[in-house]
């Protein structure tokens, strides 16, 4: 792959120069409806709110309103850093510190132009930014990011050709990967069983019962053994032979994981649920944990009591603690254990009224089957385009 995007850079010509991002976008406000969270939360449409979230492209809610703003530009958050940086191809809603970057150049350019700027523009800034060192306007537009160009009549202009061909043979080379991937693992084998087919046949009648959290799940007491522990020194942003051990800490996005740790500084364990507890978006939000993980900080992990779980349950489990609490903690009202044991969670229950726990890791299993068939089907058509683009 590296030796056929060099061949495409040489086909083009091409020099890499850097630009001013204030010379190349002009960076505003978003305009929004000064929506609240519980706006939000409560929120039903079809429009995209663009808020200070680090994942799902920036977009928190769905909404029935006008958009404030056109698509087919970047958004950041000012009150974060590079994983706020987003390309936007919708219309959408703006929200408080969104800022729009509004290009200055005369090219028309699309998607694949602007997922190209935005990922440049996070290598520019990764790790400059705090809550202490603000990423604003101001100091967005004095970032430089490294561009190709080519020189045209004695003028070097940005490549925006070459971009698009260079994005065109990294997908492609993209889906071949995953193309072999699920050929490899079997997961082409979408085919629901007739028990699949049954539990996706009878979500609508299903019974559910309500449990108090504390009775279905206890939290585990793990512990970091390093007396001299320094988060600089002993750990890593990166999974590496000495930090090896996924750390679960008050991280939105990632599946909760932002630092790893040496195995025999920390205990850990498996097949868990991570509950984050404290941060100004992530409190609250529930991660599934299959793998060996241990606890950093501001989160915590909690197994299900009694009960043998396997991946699909944990999923179904994580999913409904989630919609249980998520709404109910926030930055002011911290989701330690000794407040989220006393909730309440929905789930289906048998004749007797315990816990379907086989239905529900049998409907997940049957949702993912359904999804990887619309993965099948998707990757079958977009490597017939891209093979057509790249050809």
């Amino acid at each position: 792959m590296q030796s056929q995007l060099e061949q495409l850079e040489k086909n083009f010509g091409i020099e890499w120069r850097e630009f001013k991002i204030g010379d190349l976008f002009e960076i505003r406000p978003t305009k929004n409806y000064g929506l609240s969270n519980g706006d939000l939360l409560s929120s039903k449409g079809s429009i995209p709110v663009v808020s200070n979230t680090s994942i799902n492209n920036g977009i928190t809610a769905y909404v029935d309103l006008e958009p404030t703003e056109k698509g087919n530009i970047i958004t950041f958050s000012d009150t974060t850093t590079d994983e706020a940086i987003f390309y936007q191809p919708d219309d959408f809603v703006g929200y408080s510190h969104i800022q729009g970057m509004h290009k200055k150049f005369d090219e028309k350019i699309g998607k694949y132009h602007y997922l190209f700027i935005v990922t440049a523009f996070r290598n520019a800034v990764r790790g400059k930014y705090d809550y202490g060192n603000k990423f604003n306007r101001a100091n967005a537009a004095k970032e430089k990011i490294q561009l190709p160009t080519i020189t045209q009549n004695g003028k070097s202009l940005i490549a925006f050709d070459f971009i698009e061909q260079f994005i065109a043979t990294l997908n492609a080379e993209r889906l071949a990967t995953l193309n072999a991937y699920l050929t490899t693992t079997n997961l082409k084998d979408y085919a629901l069983t007739k028990d699949e087919q049954a539990a996706l046949d009878g979500l609508d009648a299903v019974t559910w019962g309500t449990f108090k959290i504390n009775n279905l799940f206890e939290k585990l007491n793990l512990k970091n053994h390093n007396t001299t522990f320094d988060k600089l020194l002993d750990t890593s942003r990166v999974k590496t032979t000495e930090f090896s051990l996924p750390l679960v800490n008050a991280k939105l996005g990632d599946n909760g994981i932002m630092f790893y740790g040496r195995e025999k500084d920390f205990d850990s364990a498996e097949m868990t649920i991570d509950i984050v507890s404290n941060g100004a978006v992530a409190t609250g939000t529930v991660y599934a944990q299959p793998h060996k993980v241990g606890v950093l900080w501001d989160s915590y992990l909690v197994k299900v009591k009694n009960q043998k779980v396997d991946k699909q349950l944990l999923l179904c489990l994580t999913t409904a603690l989630q919609k249980s609490i998520k709404t109910k903690f926030g930055w002011d009202n911290k989701a330690v254990w000794s407040k989220v044991q006393h909730e309440f969670v929905s789930l289906p229950i048998n004749k007797d009224k315990t816990p379907n726990y086989d239905y529900m890791s049998l409907v997940i299993s049957a949702m993912q089957k359904v999804v990887i068939k619309k993965v099948v089907d998707y990757l079958d058509v977009r490597i017939e385009k891209t093979g057509n683009m790249v050809g």
